[in-house]
């Protein structure tokens, strides 16, 4: 058996409320649990500093009473009995007075507040008078000490306690003006405790596609330091990291261009054959690898090429008649009307490497470009192919990833033109994305957002 206690679904089922209802941010979280806390503290601290005077205050008054009881009944005890009626309004107090009645019948007293003041008048006026206590309509302290003069006349001390003493017309202002000043510490405390958070977060966001390290301000109290320290010698080891990786990547894709050039050779000086034919297209798909390769390497981690002012109608209309002057069946859709600040280069290359795919599994293509908003294109690149599977949609942008099935030795590619058209992509802030299309066929849908500046780096 477990040592711990099951929770119950009523538990669970408040935390997952409160879960729900909280705020999202850490900032708010935190400021809201400070404050709480903070304001139930102060709550608490006035509500028990009130209770103390009320008791200091209730002590005071408990002997006073004893005091002043025993003087008042003695008075009007030898006072005549014509002069007593005249003598009762002066006896009286704030918390209690006196009629020369029988007073009213009730239970017996029991509010722990009113016997402590009757165990006073007790003491008071017992045992040289009887007397009898009962409470009384009118608030849940009141009551009255029925008590019978010497003479046979009877007395009624009715007791209306007040609870403790009157509080400031000023204190609610002051408990208000209080918990602001207390809000205010808890927000610029916790303002301060997430400022180096909300820095971290911009340095890693601003790590882009080229993985250049963003170096995060070391200064602030020794826990942040020590943190963005870390954070920036961990920005340093993956760059290093990456860039060995890619440079043995465009080493090798380099280095294998002069053996494979040097076999063609070789293989165009053979008699023709069908065998011959076979090494000629196995070499051509080295070199396009070796190529893809080096293309890969530098869409990772080369130098971006500077932004600029385009109209990417004229140059996906070029793209398009270059396709159409080498006999491709590829069509191109005007729908924008306006330039757009990005990097032409990058740009030219995802729409050929996108189209490529279109002629080499459909035979035709089809580019579409739409404005979605004043600073947002969208250029879709649509073929009516055997499509992709739903559940490799994802897959197929992963370097060197094939899919088998639709593709044969003679269509096959190297994998890695979907990966560079990608981290192109990323490189002018937009999104690359494939969807199948209603009646059979692929749509790679580009989503493009206008950069800040010409020559943004």
């Amino acid at each position: 058996m477990s040592g711990h206690p099951a929770r119950g679904p009523g538990v669970s089922g408040v935390i997952a409320l409160l879960r729900r209802l909280g705020p999202a941010s850490l900032f708010a979280r935190l400021s809201l649990i400070l404050l709480a806390g903070l304001a139930a503290a102060q709550f608490l601290s006035a509500y028990l500093t009130i209770e103390e005077r009320n008791d200091a205050s209730m002590g005071a008054m408990i002997d006073y009473v004893e005091a002043d009881l025993r003087t008042a009944v003695a008075l009007i005890d030898r006072l005549p009995r014509a002069e007593r009626a005249l003598w009762l309004p002066r006896l009286a107090r704030g918390g209690y007075r006196f009629s020369s009645d029988a007073g009213l019948a009730g239970p017996p007293v029991r509010s722990p507040y009113s016997l402590r003041l009757l165990a006073s008048a007790t003491r008071a006026l017992a045992p040289g008078y009887a007397l009898s206590a009962h409470a009384v309509e009118g608030g849940p302290e009141r009551f009255q000490v029925h008590v019978r003069l010497s003479d046979g006349q009877p007395l009624t001390v009715d007791f209306r306690p007040r609870r403790g003493l009157p509080l400031s017309a000023r204190l609610p202002y002051l408990l208000a003006g209080q918990l602001a000043l207390v809000a205010l510490a808890c927000w610029l405390a916790v303002r301060l405790a997430i400022k180096p958070l909300l820095t971290l977060a911009d340095a890693a966001d601003s790590l882009g596609p080229d993985l250049r390290p963003v170096r995060m301000p070391e200064q602030g109290p020794s826990e942040v330091v020590r943190a963005a320290r870390a954070f920036n010698a961990m920005q340093r080891r993956i760059a290093a990291y990456v860039d060995e990786r890619l440079r043995i990547l465009a080493a090798i894709s380099h280095d294998l261009q002069t053996p494979i050039t040097r076999m063609r050779l070789r293989v165009d000086l053979m008699e023709e054959s069908a065998q011959q034919q076979r090494l000629i297209d196995d070499l051509q798909q080295l070199e396009d690898l070796a190529r893809q390769g080096i293309g890969y390497a530098r869409a990772m981690h080369g130098v971006l090429e500077a932004a600029r002012a385009i109209d990417p109608d004229d140059l996906l209309d070029a793209i398009a008649l270059d396709y159409r002057d080498s006999g491709a069946d590829v069509a191109f859709t005007r729908r924008s009307g306006a330039p757009v600040i990005t990097r032409p280069g990058a740009l030219r290359r995802i729409v050929t490497n996108l189209v490529d795919n279109g002629i080499k599994y459909a035979g035709q293509a089809e580019i579409v470009m739409e404005r979605c908003g004043g600073a947002v294109i969208t250029i879709r690149v649509l073929d009516r192919g055997p499509g992709i599977p739903e559940a490799a949609l994802e897959a197929v942008f992963e370097p060197f990833y094939r899919l088998e099935s639709s593709r044969s030795r003679d269509t096959g590619g190297t994998g890695l033109g979907l990966a560079i058209a990608r981290q192109l992509a990323l490189t002018l802030a937009g999104t690359l994305t494939l969807h199948q299309r209603p009646g059979g066929g692929l749509e790679a849908r580009l989503v493009l957002r206008t950069l800040e500046a010409p020559g943004a780096p």
